[in-house]
């Protein structure tokens, strides 16, 4: 009786994991053979466990990654210019903690958003707050926002995330009111978090894209001085699946 009621206060206080790991020690005979001390470790380690892989679980879901994607899936044997010696050291997120970028541009199909989950991935792995937004959609979120009332709240939302991924950047030119909002962005940011920036358009052609050169500059130099490039290139990776289905 006195062992269900523990369990049962071990519930009402959030504690499963250590619930789960009391109840386990219930059904093993020879737990009595551990220390008090070596015991409770095992209550608090499995608690541990448990409240962390809720929390991963958490930050994935609110990631609202486009692809369930992982670091040690991404194909090298195909050549398209991912260098697994960065990536791997990418993979430490050394580079969220130092506040850089990364920007990831090449061709349609070519892996650009799976390399850019992937790192996003791994973010929320290590405890990072993320968030993937495709750019029209990051856009029509800012004007709905404005015209109910609650710009700031989201603006806040982007800001406090840890990294947010812009994807499909460039697709089209940018209106004024977006290349401001990007901006933006951009700017609450700079300094605090890190962004991933996903496009088709290279570099070089992102000025004529935004538009306005005063803003381009403003929005580039805050992007690119400190980002991570990877510059993509070769057919489209649904080719070498059909063909490997063949």
């Amino acid at each position: 009786m006195l062992n269900e009621q523990t369990m049962e206060k071990l519930i009402a206080m959030k504690l499963n994991g250590m619930a789960d790991a009391f109840k386990e020690q219930l059904e093993q005979p020879d737990i009595h053979e551990l220390s008090f001390e070596e015991r409770f470790g095992l209550l608090v380690d499995r608690h541990w466990i448990w409240k962390e892989d809720r929390r991963m679980k958490r930050l994935l879901r609110n990631a609202k990654l486009k692809i369930n994607a992982c670091i040690e899936d991404i194909n090298y044997k195909i050549p398209r210019g991912i260098d697994r010696s960065v990536v791997l050291r990418l993979a430490s997120c050394q580079w969220i903690q130092s506040t850089q970028n990364i920007i990831i541009t090449g061709p349609t199909g070519v892996g650009k958003t799976y390399l850019s989950c992937a790192f996003a991935n791994k973010a929320c792995r290590e405890g990072f707050a993320v968030l993937y937004r495709r750019a029209p959609r990051l856009f029509q979120e800012i004007a709905i926002a404005r015209a109910d009332g609650s710009y700031t709240k989201l603006m806040n939302k982007f800001a406090k995330a840890k990294l947010l991924i812009i994807d499909d950047f460039g697709l089209a030119p940018l209106s004024d009111p977006e290349r401001r909002e990007l901006l933006e962005v951009i700017e609450d940011r700079q300094g605090l978090s890190s962004t991933i920036i996903v496009s088709q358009v290279p570099i070089g052609n992102w000025h004529e894209s935004i538009g306005d050169p005063t803003i381009a500059d403003a929005i580039l130099d805050r992007l690119i001085h400190n980002a991570h490039k990877f510059d993509l290139e070769g057919d489209s990776m649904r080719k070498h699946i059909m063909a490997k289905g063949n």
